[in-house]
């Protein structure tokens, strides 16, 4: 409970500079391409990092990790707060603080995500991933019309806020005494090798591999439209409290999906909560691009945010149904490289097409490539005879 309260918090903070990072950029320069830039560089780590990461936070201790990770974070916002505080922004700062910020969350993730099955019994796995994600969309829903409105009062606002919730996550970690991982016998073998082993545990396992590929083509649509609905909202006069709304929206749909996540799981099979999800959100990117109210846009993700937790418990349930603990931070780390990877390649792309053809037209090119994730998820054979994750928990 220590570890999911300091987590709530944190969170809550990270969605708050979630959404002052573009507006910040928007406001100082104006460019939505180096808007785009800021989320590349948040998000490259996932590519960079996230290999190399899960073979060394299956050697390290994970709360210690988790406890520099939180450190580190702290002091970066810090900088980035206490700067803007003295009218001293540089583009070049918010990028290094980006990096940085996304570089330890990488670190961070893979430690949690590895240490809960150590905290919680195995069958209470899928309700705990479920409670996970209501902690992440509960923070959606509170942090981002809390940092668009932080940053109306004041630029450095949101930033202090982030700092903060690290800090207080920091202070969290030191009253847990579970131990986050069983007892090993220290590694002796390279860490080349033991970044094989997951890539290859990953890689032979069709479901997860075919998974991961598929989430990665959404991820990508995913977080191109998510800029673009932030420079739409703004060219419709959107204050940056109404685009915090507006993405809150997002959030309250997602705590809908959080809470009845185990409900569905136990009833529908992960093939259908999986092709169903990529189809509803093709199909909601695609009704954006005629939208012309930031809180119409907002309803509509809403309903598509729905989806998002009970696709995560469903695929996140059959990873920690299939993978020993020794390898989990490993595997993680594999998934997340390709999964997590395609991010910074879509917030990116984005920027560069919003600048060139408006946010309509790229709204639409999204809609495209999540109608081509649907389709190959409805084609797939793997996805088609997945068994139930339930069946190998029971099983395992």
């Amino acid at each position: 409970m220590v570890l999911w309260s300091g987590q709530v918090v944190s969170t809550i903070g990270t969605r708050v500079t979630g959404v002052a990072y573009p507006l910040l950029v928007l406001a100082e320069t104006g460019s939505p391409a180096k808007a785009g830039v800021v989320g590349f560089a948040q998000t490259l780590p996932y590519i960079l990092f996230y290999l190399p990461a899960g073979a060394l936070v299956d050697r390290w201790d994970r709360k210690r990790t988790m406890i520099v990770a939180d450190g580190g974070r702290t002091l970066a916002l810090g900088s980035l707060a206490i700067a803007l505080a003295l009218d001293e922004f540089t583009f070049a700062q918010v990028v290094v603080v980006a990096f940085v910020e996304g570089t330890l969350f990488v670190f961070f993730s893979l430690s949690e995500s590895a240490a809960l099955p150590q905290i919680v019994p195995k069958e209470q796995l899928p309700t705990a991933v479920a409670q996970n994600q209501a902690r992440i969309q509960g923070a959606d829903l509170v942090g981002q019309p809390l940092g668009g409105a932080l940053f109306g009062i004041s630029k450095q606002l949101p930033f202090a806020a982030d700092a903060i919730s690290y800090a207080a996550s920091f202070v969290s970690l030191f009253f847990i005494r579970t131990k986050f991982q069983e007892e090993r016998p220290r590694s002796v073998t390279k860490l080349r090798a033991e970044m094989l082993e997951g890539v290859r545990w990953l890689w032979g396992q069709p479901f997860m591999r075919a998974g991961v590929l598929l989430v990665a083509g959404s991820n990508f649509a995913f977080s191109a439209l998510i800029l673009a609905l932030i420079v739409r909202a703004k060219s419709l006069g959107a204050s940056s409290a109404t685009v915090g709304v507006m993405l809150a929206f997002l959030g309250g749909g997602a705590i809908v999906g959080s809470l009845i996540a185990p409900w569905v799981q136990r009833r529908v099979h992960a093939k259908v909560i999986m092709i169903g999800s990529f189809w509803v959100w093709a199909v909601g990117a695609f009704v954006s691009a005629f939208v012309e109210s930031p809180y119409a846009l907002g309803a509509i993700w809403a309903v598509g945010g729905i989806f998002g937790p009970i696709f995560n418990v469903a695929f996140s349930t059959y990873r920690y149904a299939l993978v020993p603990d020794r390898l989990l931070a490993r595997v993680g780390s594999a998934a997340l490289v390709v999964a997590w990877g395609a991010i910074p390649l879509g917030q990116l792309t984005a920027g560069i097409l919003l600048e060139r053809i408006g946010g309509v037209d790229t709204i639409l090119l999204v809609a495209a490539a999540s109608a081509a994730v649907g389709l190959a998820a409805s084609l797939s054979r793997t996805i088609r005879t997945a068994p139930r994750a339930e069946e190998l928990l029971s099983s395992g």
